[in-house]
């Protein structure tokens, strides 16, 4: 982040409480208008996503790549959280919350988020992706990063609790307590169990772009963005990792300048990405497939379920049949808070119909799709 996005951090960082007491899915207020072990912590979740699918892809010879079974890195959330969660679904669906931070952590991290910054990771962004019974299609929601929720009380790493506090920013729990109790946070906000965690850096994201050999999207409007360098007109683009970054990140050029406008692009480069994967002959190119896998497991965290090559590829294999062409996209329906217009909270009855919707593995009802807050 550069820029306002830092001095929004701090700003962020003073910001406390929460909607009512129910499970309040969050949202991303608009920005100001005028204006565990250790691995490298993780950007964007199409990247995470796109790491299951690719190892999918790879169906046979997902065998290949486990010698880069030292590079994955695992969170234990089970016994970070204990027994103290949600009930898991009686049927075979599946919830992935998938995080992206702004870490700064390691050289080419720090470069490509803008050099000097000195601020702690926060969740960028974040998608909790639900795959219903038949795993033939999938759901991503997005929870804007300025969401106000309740944080539940959590334990961090070394042992201490941090207690319960209302009226907190979204994208701060992962800084000041960690990925586990970003889970926790999410699981209360929506009842919905959380069954995998997945997250990825900067850096891996670009790589990961770069060994795909780029991305195409169709830009919606011209965009120019002296924060992040990015500029583009309307129409098709193929991007590179770093163009694909700065797009991913770009809001100052897109919509109200808030979270919210910039949501639709990164969703809209979720199925992009997905697509151009699923349009590789990863079978057919092994050195290919085994040079994306580098990548993307070089900066990739996980639960322990999934923190091996074989774990991974299971999964994946487990989603061959999940289309992008038909994955639905959904932001989280939230409003603008009354206290402060550039915080937004869970719109209600239609979050608490969304969640409800993944909880009982249904389809997602109109109504749920349609937030007071756009950010357009």
């Amino acid at each position: 982040m550069r820029g306002e996005d830092q001095a929004t951090m701090s700003h962020d960082a003073r910001a406390q409480g929460t909607p009512d007491g129910r499970p309040s899915p969050g949202g991303t207020g608009r920005e100001r208008r005028g204006g565990p072990r250790k691995r490298r912590r993780g950007l964007r979740i199409t990247l995470a996503v796109l790491l299951v699918l690719l190892l999918a892809a790879g169906g046979t010879v997902y065998w290949l790549y486990s010698r880069l079974d030292g590079n994955l890195t695992g969170v234990d959330i089970d016994k970070a959280l204990g027994d103290d969660r949600p009930e898991k679904p009686p049927t075979s669906g599946q919830n992935l919350l998938v995080l992206g931070s702004d870490s700064r952590a390691g050289a080419e991290n720090k470069e490509l988020g803008g050099g000097g910054y000195a601020g702690g990771a926060r969740s960028d962004t974040a998608m909790v992706v639900h795959i219903p019974e038949g795993r033939s299609r999938a759901v991503a929601v997005s929870i804007p990063r300025d969401t106000l929720v309740s944080r539940p009380e959590c334990t961090r790493a070394d042992g201490s609790t941090v207690p319960a506090a209302n009226r907190v920013m979204f994208n701060s729990v992962y800084a000041q307590v960690g990925p586990a109790c970003v889970v926790k946070t999410v699981e209360t906000m929506s009842a919905v169990r959380i069954d995998h965690y997945l997250e990825i850096d900067f850096a891996g994201f670009k790589d990961l772009v770069d060994a795909i050999g780029g991305v195409t999207v169709d830009v919606p409007q011209d965009i120019h963005d002296k924060a992040s360098g990015l500029d583009l007109t309307k129409g098709p683009h193929r991007l590179d990792g770093t163009e694909s970054l700065a797009y991913v990140r770009t809001r100052h050029g897109i919509g109200d300048g808030s979270d919210l406008g910039r949501i639709g692009l990164q969703q809209q480069f979720l199925l992009a990405l997905l697509s151009e994967v699923k349009s590789q002959d990863l079978l057919g190119s092994p050195a290919k497939a085994y040079r994306i896998a580098g990548s993307a497991t070089r900066s990739l965290t996980t639960d322990e379920g999934l923190a091996s090559l074989t774990s991974l590829a299971e999964f994946g294999r487990s989603m061959n049949g999940v289309d992008p062409g038909t994955m639905e996209t959904i932001m989280l329906p939230v409003a603008y808070d009354t206290q402060d217009p550039n915080r937004v909270v869970a719109a209600q009855p239609q979050a608490g119909d969304l969640w409800k919707a993944i909880r009982e593995d249904r389809t997602i009802p109109s109504s749920a799709k349609k937030p007071p807050a756009t950010g357009g």
